[in-house]
C-alpha cells in the first residue's frame, strides 16, 4: 500500500493494487464492520491483498468478513470531479 493525498479534497488516501492490477484509492482507515448477511450488497470494501467485494458496511449482526479500506471515491466531496463519461 502506498500512501498519498487526494488531488480533490486533500485527505490522506492509500492506494491499493486490486487483482486485476488496477490501483484503487482508498481511505486508509481500515473497517472491519462489514458483512454479507443479505443479497442487497450496496457498500464497496476492498481487502488489503486487493480483493474488491460487495458488502454492506453496517452488517447488524451478519458475518463479518475481515479487515478492508473503504474506497475513497465513496467518501470524497470532490469525487464527481474524477468520474470519466461513460461510452455510448
Amino acid at each position: 500500500m502506498n500512501i498519498g493525498r487526494c488531488k480533490g479534497c486533500g485527505q490522506p488516501i492509500v492506494w491499493i493494487v486490486t487483482t486485476k492490477g488496477k490501483k484503487m484509492p482508498c481511505d486508509p482507515q481500515p473497517v472491519t464492520g462489514y458483512g454479507d448477511h443479505t443479497t442487497v450488497k450496496k457498500d464497496k470494501i476492498v481487502t488489503g491483498t486487493g480483493m474488491v467485494l460487495s458488502c454492506n458496511l453496517k452488517p447488524d449482526g451478519g458475518t463479518v468478513l475481515g479487515v478492508g479500506y473503504v474506497p475513497h471515491w465513496a467518501t470524497c466531496p470532490a469525487a464527481q470531479n474524477f468520474k470519466k463519461e461513460k461510452k455510448q
